[in-house]
Parts: structure tokens; sequence; C-alpha cells
């Protein structure tokens, strides 16, 4: 059995222990099994909508004799899972436009959960706006560095958000505030393949559309130095309340 990645150790330790927990897209079910070695949950609901990957779960849970512990269902996204079997819902490893379709077409299930945990690899702005959105409160993020590539994990909760400023929900609130180091090293290698990108688009600015591109490069370098001020600063979030 393969160890468990440090992506995939990230989102354990976001999930409150004691809880059942669906894990969305579950792939190989490394997660639920380690849930379950470790005691973190006491059951697992192990889903995906492909069956190749249900297949080498539910072989992998034989496997390590932990079927009384662990289930593996297949079905698309939260459909294989009952309102009120789980308190704890794990999507993890996929774009943050197909976790919005989930949650929305599992909201159902989600009515009754006490905890989100989300790792998704792309849409990260868009997906945090959309949880503010739909009456979801993020509680705790972290960031994980695998294999030079950067993995936000969410947490959240129901409940009231009101993040007012746009530079939250691009890199995320919490990790601003908490200085975080692993988002200091991303924002840094951020703003040198931006300005890289703006100065070759520069040679055709002339041109229309690339011009469009420049200018909205030239927001995110905005954006991305606002950012790498607070993480850099010790103490400077509360001060800086007025970035845009």
């Amino acid at each position: 059995m393969a160890l468990l990645s440090d992506r995939l150790k990230a989102v354990a330790k976001m999930i409150t222990p004691g809880l059942t927990v669906a894990d969305i897209g579950c792939d190989h079910a490394y997660l639920p099994i380690y849930l379950a070695k470790e005691n973190i949950s006491p059951h697992i609901i192990a889903c995906d909508i492909n069956t190749g990957p249900v297949n080498r779960a539910k072989d992998n849970v034989v496997d390590v004799d932990l079927s009384e512990k662990i289930e593996v269902r297949q079905g698309d996204g939260l459909s294989a899972v009952s309102a009120g079997e789980v308190s704890s819902v794990v999507i993890a490893g996929m774009g943050g436009k197909l976790m919005m379709k989930i949650l929305s077409e599992g909201s159902m299930v989600l009515d009754g959960v006490e905890e989100i945990i989300m790792e998704p690899q792309s849409d990260v702005g868009p997906l945090r706006h959309f949880l503010q959105d739909k009456g979801y409160r993020i509680i705790s993020e972290s960031m994980v560095c695998e294999d030079d590539k950067f993995y936000p994990v969410i947490k959240a909760k129901h409940g009231t958000m009101d993040w007012d400023r746009e530079i939250y929900f691009r890199y995320g609130k919490i990790l601003l505030r908490e200085e975080d180091p692993v988002l200091h090293e991303f924002l840094v290698l951020e703003k040198q393949t931006l300005g890289n990108l703006l100065k070759e688009l520069s040679v055709n600015e002339d041109i229309p559309h690339v011009f469009v591109r420049m200018e909205e490069i030239k927001t995110d370098l905005a954006l991305n130095a606002d950012a790498l001020h607070l993480v850099s600063e010790p103490g400077l979030f509360e001060v800086t309340r007025n970035l845009k």
C-alpha cells in the first residue's frame, strides 16, 4: 500500500476526529484507509464515479482488512450518499468548478453535515466566492507544496462569511492572516511567472486582445504584491484592511 502523500495528509489533518466521513472522488481509497488505520474516523464511505477506481479501492480495502470500516460506492458526486449518513465530507483532487457542481447537486446531503474539506486544484478564488454566496464559512486553510505544485486545503462549515476584499478570495484570508510560509513561496513564484509573461506579451502590446491580457496580468500582479506585503511583514494584516 502506497504511503499517503503530503497533500492528502494535509486533507486528513483538517478532518475532525470521530466524525463519519464521505470521501468524494476516492480514487484508490488511500485517504479512507489512512483515516481508518489512524482511528480518525469510525466509518468512511469512499465514492468515485468511475468503475476502475471503485474496483481498485475495493481491492485495497480488502487487502488491509478494513471492509467493516470502509464502504466503497460508485456514484456521481454525492449521489451515492444519503442524507444523515456522514458528518464530514471530503472533496479532493479535482478542479474548483467540478467541486462547485458537486456541492450544488449534493445540497440535500450537505445540509446535515458538520464540515466540508476541499482541496481544489484550480479555480480556488471562485470556489471561495461560491462558499460565501451559498452560506458556508471557511474556518481553516492550509497550503502544501508537493512535486513543485501548490495545493490549498479549505475547511468550511455552514454559517455566514463576509469577506470583503478580492485578495481574500484569491489567496485565502486565513492564509494571509497567518502569514503562511507555503503561501509566501507560492506568491514569490507567481510574481516571477506573471512578470515573465507580461514581458513576453509586451512585444505585441498593440494587438487589442494582447493589450487586454496585459491589463489582466497587471491586475494580478497588483494583488500579488499586496499579498506578498501582508505575508512578508509580521502584524500587517489588520493594519492593511484597506486593500482593494
